[in-house]
């Protein structure tokens, strides 16, 4: 193509409106805020205890006082909701994860503290039972070693219906099994849990992004060589994506959502164009150990990258972002 100055030529100057700060902001399109992000976060029994998670630069398991005090930052931060992931001691987990629904287990015991002290921040939990089995998959075996779907669900629905007696607002399956969702809906429901909100993890892939996640709760050792692959999804797949987010909202769930982050925007773009459903995103544990690493090294700006990426999950569509970086880039967004 070859183009011939007429006079005019170029008659359309796109870089006119990048010239000045005060023209780029007008046209910015996508604006991040602190309401996008959930805060995730890792409990730990006992008092005043905390320790670092070495792959995670930053964030520490902490028991539920010194957890307060993380929600205490999210309240003047801005970040209206908090995730929880329990770190189970070896000797409390079984095979059949039994510990998932104790009434005084470790996760009720947080929520109850949460709401109490900060009745307006959301609380989310993971429902799913790979912090307490002993083999670290996320549902019950059977004699081969496969994990049963349906016994699965039975479980996860008495997970989440003690989650919701302590008075958590939103309950989020992570697991992957085959119609947990409608499950979970109905025994909720059935139970007059009418208000606690459903957040399915609808496009979780058996991604290679989760190793510090797994470091953190204490299941990569019981995992072993072991893999999800039989219920996460394929990494390579896309459309199947949309049937589990078609399937997870017709079973009732409030919120849908893809995970990992980065590797999987087109993902994201995809399920909020189909479905227009309130869409979070996981910008998982592996994500934020490379921006870490890197920033250490001196290799990225960890600000402007964070944000980077951050802007980039919301563009591609997201409502909501669970992050590690929630409260600093909060602060960042401050300033």
């Amino acid at each position: 193509m070859s183009f011939h100055h007429t006079g005019r030529f170029p008659a359309k100057r796109p870089r006119r409106m990048r010239r000045d700060d005060f023209s780029r902001r007008l046209m910015r399109e996508t604006r991040l805020s602190p309401d996008d992000f959930i805060y995730p976060v890792f409990v730990r029994d006992g008092e005043r205890r905390a320790s670092p998670v070495p792959s995670l630069p930053g964030v520490h398991r902490k028991s539920i006082d010194l957890l307060l005090a993380d929600a205490e930052r999210c309240m003047a931060a801005g970040v209206p909701a908090i995730a929880l992931f329990p770190v189970i001691p070896p000797e409390a987990k079984s095979p059949g994860a039994e510990a998932a629904w104790r009434d005084d287990g470790l996760v009720p015991r947080t929520v109850r503290a949460l709401k109490a002290r900060f009745p307006a921040l959301g609380v989310v939990t993971d429902v799913a039972l790979d912090p307490y089995t002993s083999h670290g998959q996320d549902g019950l075996l059977d004699a081969s070693g496969y994990v049963m779907n349906d016994e699965t669900v039975e479980a996860l629905v008495r997970q989440a219906l003690c989650h919701a007696a302590a008075g958590v607002d939103i309950v989020a399956p992570s697991d992957m099994m085959d119609g947990r969702v409608g499950a979970l809906r109905n025994a909720l429901d059935a139970q007059r849990f009418i208000h606690t909100r459903i957040l399915a993890y609808s496009a979780k892939y058996a991604s290679s992004f989760y190793g510090p996640f797994r470091d953190a709760v204490g299941s990569a050792t019981n995992l072993a060589a072991g893999s999800k692959y039989t219920y996460q999804m394929d990494p390579s797949n896309s459309d199947e994506a949309l049937w589990e987010t078609y399937l997870d909202i017709e079973e009732g769930a409030d919120m849908v959502m893809i995970k990992p982050g980065l590797p999987y925007l087109d993902i994201v773009r995809r399920v909020k164009d189909a479905f227009g459903m309130p869409t979070a995103v996981y910008q998982v544990s592996g994500e934020y150990a490379m921006l870490k690493a890197a920033a250490q090294l001196g290799w990225l700006d960890e600000r402007a990258c964070v944000l980077e990426a951050l802007t980039g999950i919301k563009r591609a569509g997201a409502d909501a972002i669970l992050t590690y970086f929630a409260l600093d880039a909060a602060d960042w967004l401050s300033q």
